[in-house]
């Protein structure tokens, strides 16, 4: 008998204990996938409520309203059709185009899930159609105006598709989130719909794209860590390194003979770059590559953002060198990549990417305000502080020296990645940096596609982020 009592108590313990393990589990879940849940378009629960609540409005950090409803129940953008394509992937759209803008991924607080059982008994005896919650964005909408207008005001990228991204890299608020093309989300037609350039398409969150010579700065990092001399050694550049029967050269041809991996970083060297890459192995690289976030399931709690690979497989003596110039079949979104270029600037400490600057309900009540969140750390501050003066002599002196600005310090990389669209061998012009100030603390990506022959990152998108450092420097965001 007493066998059989202890007996009970065990499998008591043991089925609270799994009640306890299922509570954590679902409370977790709701915490990290909560928002992913509530803008699914199947959601029977979110239908119903959009026709019994009037949607909140959406505000960008200066006040400026994005989107709020009319009286007639239809959703209303920013006046200005430049000012509604700049921000349209970042909010999304009423017929539900953009995948995960903050029209859908907001969900909860738009529709008024949030709200509190005596705020629905005070709206219902009001007899007033119960509002949800209004949403401030981090964003400033004339900043992604004016960088959409970049692209349009430089010959080398009018007309090009591409993404732009800005975050501060001490609190990880997102300034600007761009893709292009864009469209007019009041003006949906069925020649956008046809569009063959995908307008719907979010590439700054959606996209993944080799990184080209902006893996560099891993590349960098990794050897850092693992190569004793790596600072001191003088690497040789034949301008044609064979690996496994496969030569790996720089652009033009170069040859640059001896250089010190400053040096290389600077000139952004292939030849030197797959060596380190060689000397430093697979799995040295990779992990390095990891700690800034490739290969992990991002889920941030503000936006969504494709995970970027590092390939773990097939990994020939070819694939691991051209992995180092980043080439092979790495991957990496513009929001990525802006994060990485904001680790270095902020000593090794990589932010999570926000965009909730706080959310309000129409009563006044306060739902949430902006808190900022370190999502790892990618590097040590010594080998961070390296990478910024490497970085800080790609604008001054390097290859990136049309992202410079008078009286700001950027520091940044440049990247020209080949790729594959529809077919056809292309290049994308990659730039990553930020302005190395207090007042200032931003870091940027630039992302244009299929740039023309003879183009790179350093004469495409290096000049957007000069205007985007420019507009930064001239309308400091309170």
């Amino acid at each position: 008998m007493k066998q059989q009592r202890y007996n009970f108590k065990i499998l008591a313990l043991i089925l609270f204990g799994l009640f306890l393990l299922l509570a954590v589990y679902g409370g977790y879940s709701i915490l990290t996938y909560g928002n992913r849940w509530f803008s699914s378009s199947r959601n029977p629960r979110v239908r119903a409520q959009k026709e019994s609540v009037i949607a909140g409005d959406i505000l960008d950090r200066n006040g400026v309203v994005l989107a709020t409803t009319s009286e007639d129940g239809k959703r209303v953008y920013q006046q200005d059709e430049d000012s509604r394509r700049a921000v349209v992937h970042l909010l999304g759209d009423e017929q539900g185009q953009v995948s995960n803008g903050v029209e859908t991924f907001q969900t909860s607080y738009l529709y008024g899930f949030q709200t509190s059982l005596p705020e629905m008994v005070s709206s219902l005896l009001s007899g007033e159609t119960r509002r949800g919650d209004n949403v401030t964005l981090t964003i400033d909408s004339r900043l992604c105006t004016a960088i959409a207008a970049a692209f349009d005001s430089h010959d080398k990228t009018r007309g090009k598709y591409g993404a732009a991204v800005v975050m501060n890299y001490r609190t990880g608020a997102v300034l600007a989130l761009i893709s292009l093309p864009g469209f007019d989300p009041q003006n949906i037609t069925d020649e956008t719909l046809a569009d063959p350039g995908h307008p719907f398409w979010n590439r700054a969150t959606q996209s993944v794209y080799a990184p080209g010579s902006a893996f560099k700065i891993i590349t960098t990092a990794s050897a850092l860590e693992h190569i004793p001399d790596a600072l001191t050694a003088d690497i040789a550049c034949t301008g044609g390194l064979l690996v496994d029967g496969q030569a790996i050269r720089d652009y033009g041809s170069a040859v640059h003979h001896s250089l010190t991996l400053r040096e290389a970083f600077k000139k952004s060297c292939n030849n030197v770059y797959a060596l380190v890459a060689l000397t430093l192995k697979d799995d040295a690289l990779r992990r390095t590559a990891e700690s800034f976030g490739f290969n992990d399931n991002f889920l941030f709690r503000d936006l969504v953002v494709e995970n970027s690979t590092y390939p773990t497989e097939n990994r020939t003596d070819f694939e691991v060198a051209t992995t180092g110039i980043g080439q092979s079949a790495l991957s990496a979104t513009p929001v990525h990549m802006c994060m990485i270029a904001a680790a270095i600037a902020n000593d090794g400490v990589m932010m999570e990417p926000r965009l909730l600057q706080d959310v309000t309900s129409a009563t006044g009540v306060n739902r949430l305000t902006f808190q900022s969140k370190v999502y790892r750390t990618a590097l040590s501050g010594e080998n961070a502080a390296t990478l910024q003066s490497f970085m800080r002599d790609v604008v001054k002196s390097g290859t990136g020296t049309r992202a410079a600005v008078p009286g700001l310090t950027v520091c940044g990389k440049t990247g020209s990645a080949e790729s594959s669209m529809s077919g056809q061998d292309v290049t994308h012009g990659w730039f990553v940096g930020y302005i190395e100030d207090e007042a200032l603390p931003y870091a940027v990506a630039v992302l244009v596609e299929s740039v023309n022959d003879g183009d790179s990152g350093g004469t495409t998108a290096a000049p957007i982020a000069a205007d985007i450092f420019t507009y930064l420097k001239n309308n400091p965001p309170e």
